[in-house]
């Protein structure tokens, strides 16, 4: 879309289909000189977790911010559940749960005190003891937020942002400070969410996360999305790999259609066709009796994906 003038443009009312929880468009967000967010477009299914990815500094919670109204575009069209979310309207902060990095809290309230009085502020029906025992603060319930530790504050921070399973959940950061067991008990938690029909939008650094929750996935790099697509359609374009570790006396290698590098005797084969490579490869191992210790081979992963954007646009 072409624009003459640089104004924001935000979403009318109902500009989202029926299908789509978020439509972004062209969005841009400037700090003065500094440009965070660099036109980007984005739509987000209903009934989807939606991960969004990117080293520090791309672009991903400014642009949390602008969806959950507590930020503005300098340009671009923004619709969450059908509103306009800078002006944050009640019908929209009825239907949706946001978790920042920074929870904010009244730090002499303890915790139960804490979901009490978040009882009165949401519309959403749902109670305390629930929460309490879903994200395991039940010990810690008569005890001030202040003197939680950082991992039992994002727990919190946590069952405030789903309480009463709202339409839109948006986590920023979610699982930061937690051990592996809390971890794991806020992946089920967002799951339970999309069961329920819910939408989840999160950011992480957890790239195995992303890969076990998300439907689908952006990855931001320098104010920008790179890529995006289900974890399937953004690992195809990147080459599969195996590596062994060959005798000294190994003879010559078959003809491989992938990338072959040496390093002393181990050897590392990137390849567009792993089942071809690795075929070939296995087959001449056995022709010539060659043992291959630390035989290891996998298709491309997130990781792959998202350090192959850093190394592209870094060069």
């Amino acid at each position: 879309m072409t624009r003459t003038r640089q104004e924001p443009v935000i979403a009318r009312p109902g500009a989202a289909s029926d299908a789509s929880a978020v439509v972004v468009r062209g969005l841009r967000v400037r700090y003065g000189d500094f440009e965070a967010v660099r036109g980007i477009d984005l739509d987000i299914r209903r009934g989807e977790v939606f991960a969004l990815l990117g080293t520090n500094g791309a672009g991903k919670t400014t642009t949390l911010d602008v969806l959950a109204g507590f930020g503005a575009p300098s340009t671009g069209e923004v619709s969450v559940l059908g509103m306009d979310p800078r002006t944050r309207p009640p019908q929209l902060r009825a239907r949706m749960g946001v978790q920042q990095q920074d929870g904010g809290f009244v730090e002499e309230l303890t915790v139960l005190e804490t979901l009490q009085l978040w009882q009165q502020l949401v519309e959403r029906p749902d109670r305390p003891e629930r929460l309490l025992e879903r994200f395991e603060l039940g010990h810690r319930r008569d005890v001030p937020v202040g003197k939680l530790s950082g991992g039992e504050q994002r727990r919190l921070d946590l069952a405030l942002a789903v309480w009463g399973s709202p339409e839109l959940v948006i986590l920023d950061e979610p699982t930061t400070g937690l051990d592996p067991q809390a971890r794991r008990r806020t992946w089920d938690a967002i799951q339970e969410l999309q069961e329920a029909g819910r939408t989840v939008l999160l950011t992480t650094h957890y790239l195995e996360e992303a890969e076990a929750l998300a439907d689908r996935v952006a990855i931001m790099h320098r104010g920008r999305i790179a890529v995006t697509g289900t974890l399937a359609e953004i690992v195809a374009a990147q080459p599969a790999s195996f590596s062994a570790t060959l005798p000294p006396d190994a003879p010559a290698l078959p003809e491989l259609t992938g990338w072959v590098e040496r390093s002393g005797d181990r050897l590392t084969v990137q390849s567009g066709d792993l089942q071809r490579d690795l075929t070939a490869f296995l087959t001449w191992a056995d022709a010539h009796g060659v043992r291959l210790d630390g035989l290891r081979a996998a298709p491309a992963s997130l990781a792959d994906v998202y350090h192959s954007i850093r190394a592209e646009e870094e060069q």
